[in-house]
């Protein structure tokens, strides 16, 4: 199998899977909401803020260091023709390192969190029905942050389907947990307990995923697949401190501190903000839930796709960037922008065209089409946004991202405690539009000026768009004219888009050239 086939092979498997993994989460979120009702989804998406600061805190960037110093000291060793005693003594030694790093961030953060659970309720979420939620959940970061540590072990082995079975029995074990807690606590009818029995699921869930990452480590061979071993006997000791986890985490961890920190600081605003408007308590986290706690996961759902590719085109660019091959940079840029505006759009339309069925099907709220059709029109900002990000962080720009994000979060922050108290929810919709734009286009001047793109951005997303825009119209037509049923009309909204841009592809002579197997060569892109 060569590189190419590879690259989509592997993809293509983490699509099937993350599209599976996403599945399950939606529809959990949509049982959980029909269970729990929305106030009680408002305050547990409010709790699992501060509690995203905390992990945060907790893993400190621990994933980093450990794929690093993973990757290098088996190239290392593999360089020095290491035996399998070697390679265990090395591989011991940096998940050591990086487990004390991650182990003390994990219990400080616990500790920290455990006991000011009541000043947080109070002062900063403003609902002390948070109390018991967050002490259970400061229970679980030292899990976290180890399980952080071992599964980057799993990656820079090249073993990452270990952190595949993990994920998978996660969140099997997190919805059975929580499942039966929301069935013992449904009788009671308690907003504070329903909200904990979530969170308590996830905080098992948790224990769950380190237990099985340290019995996968204790039986884990400690040495890459394939990889040849020496025979006899070496003096290769190649060993790993605290020191030098500490030094590749922590600057990427500052950055994740400070944009964490104001993006939870702008979410905690947006259900003061609805309060100042007049808002009851109840409502404001009523309608917080809806918009954040159920839009927002439907409208990311597409990208499960897309992530996939860019995700593993990171490695791809950096390999390219490094030999100074900035052709191939532009090719495979070309081909993310192509993909991505065809996905995204295509993502878009079906929001748009499908809001209020796709509210009601999965929550049984008619709000919660409203803001999925609001919303869904960002969807390929959002998605290029992302796209961008990957690119740049293959060609090294990550304190530049670092950088534009904290911004991001800062503007935010500011538009909503300026806008919420003015606009209501709407004032957290206009921020998100706003700032989103702002982040894809400072993204996009520096991919420009980096890669050497000379042509639009836009070209990419307007023939998409056409072929969008008449699906949309044939299927609105058919369903007021026949009738049909939103199930079949989404059937013949993908199934007309799709046709639509196969045949678009087949008449560029895309096609033709896949067909005969005629390698795409850069100078061919119409860059």
């Amino acid at each position: 199998m060569n590189r190419t086939r590879t690259f989509f092979y592997n993809a293509a498997l983490l699509s099937v899977v993350s599209v599976l993994l996403r599945g399950a989460a939606v529809s959990f979120n949509a049982y959980v909401t029909g269970k729990i009702g929305a106030e009680s989804m408002g305050l547990f998406t409010l709790v699992m803020n501060v509690y995203g600061f905390a992990v945060t805190v907790a893993t400190s960037a621990v994933n980093l260091a450990s794929v690093r110093l993973t990757a290098e000291k088996c190239a290392l060793l593999e360089e020095m023709g290491a035996s399998r005693a070697d390679y265990r003594y090395a591989m011991n030694r940096v998940c050591r390192s990086v487990c004390l790093y991650s182990g003390l961030f994990g219990v400080l953060t616990g500790v920290v969190l455990f006991f000011s659970a009541d000043f947080i309720a109070e002062h900063f979420l403003g609902d002390m029905r948070t109390v018991l939620s967050l002490k259970v959940l400061a229970v679980s970061l030292p899990p976290i942050s180890l399980s952080s540590a071992v599964s980057g072990y799993f990656t820079g082995t090249r073993k990452v389907y270990k952190n595949a079975v993990i994920s998978v029995t996660e969140q099997g074990i997190k919805i059975l947990v929580t499942t039966t807690a929301l069935v013992l606590i449904t009788p009671f009818r308690s907003v504070e307990y329903a909200c904990l029995a979530v969170v308590g699921g996830s905080a098992v869930a948790e224990a769950w995923s380190f237990v099985m990452c340290l019995v996968f480590y204790l039986t884990d061979s400690k040495h890459p697949k394939g990889t040849r071993l020496a025979k006899k006997g070496s003096s290769v000791r190649l060993d790993t401190s605290f020191r030098d986890a500490a030094n590749i985490s922590l600057p990427t961890a500052v950055g994740a501190y400070l944009r964490q920190g104001l993006t939870t600081a702008e979410h905690l605003a947006i259900p003061a903000g609805l309060k100042k408007m007049g808002a009851s308590s109840s409502s404001a986290l009523a309608s917080y839930g809806v918009l954040h706690g159920m839009a927002f996961p439907l409208i990311m759902f597409p990208y499960a796709v897309i992530s996939s590719f860019t995700g593993l085109l990171i490695p791809e660019i950096t390999e390219c960037a490094a030999t100074g091959n900035m052709g191939r940079v532009r090719h495979i840029t070309h081909r993310v922008f192509d993909c991505t505006a065809v996905c995204s759009v295509c993502a878009a339309g079906l929001f748009v065209t499908f809001a209020d069925g796709l509210g009601m099907a999965v929550y049984n709220n008619g709000e919660v089409g409203h803001f999925i059709k609001v919303m869904g029109l960002l969807v390929p900002f959002m998605y290029l946004d992302t796209a961008c990000d990957a690119i740049l962080k293959g060609l090294g720009e990550q304190v530049y991202i670092m950088k534009v994000n904290t911004v991001d979060a800062f503007a935010s922050l500011i538009l909503v405690v300026l806008l919420t108290p003015l606009m209501g929810i709407y004032g957290y919709v206009v921020t998100v539009w706003v700032c989103e734009i702002m982040n894809l286009t400072a993204s996009i001047r520096r991919m420009v000026r980096i890669v050497g793109k000379k042509q639009g951005i836009l070209r990419y997303f307007l023939t998409p768009a056409a072929e969008c825009a008449v699906t949309v119209l044939l299927v609105n037509g058919l369903r007021y004219l026949l009738a049909i049923p939103d199930g079949a009309a989404l059937v013949v909204y993908l199934l007309c888009y799709s046709c639509m841009v196969f045949f678009r592809r087949k008449r560029n002579g895309e096609w033709r050239r896949k067909q005969k197997k005629e390698p795409l060569s850069c100078k061919t892109i119409p860059f």
